[in-house]
């Protein structure tokens, strides 16, 4: 079961993959996180699968704005 939800997170990490070469070098370094929200966000996919996957990322994104926090913020 596991496996299916990884394999159901490819199209997500190709298009995170996609923002990481074509569009984030227009807009400059701007996360306030390390790792950066879209490394999190693959990292994330990766160990948790689709589902879960995509609700850390989503809490993650949500927290990063400029009166978040900063920091280490690792994939738990």
């Amino acid at each position: 079961m596991k496996t299916i939800l990884r394999i159901l997170a490819i199209p997500f990490l190709l298009l995170i993959k996609f923002y990481q070469v074509v569009i984030s070098p227009w807009l400059g370094p701007k996360c306030r996180y390390t790792p950066t929200c879209s490394h999190y966000a693959a990292e994330a996919l990766k160990k948790h699968g689709v589902f879960k996957g995509l609700w850390l990322s989503i809490k993650r994104i949500g927290r990063c704005h400029p009166w978040g926090g900063s920091g280490y913020d690792p994939v738990p």
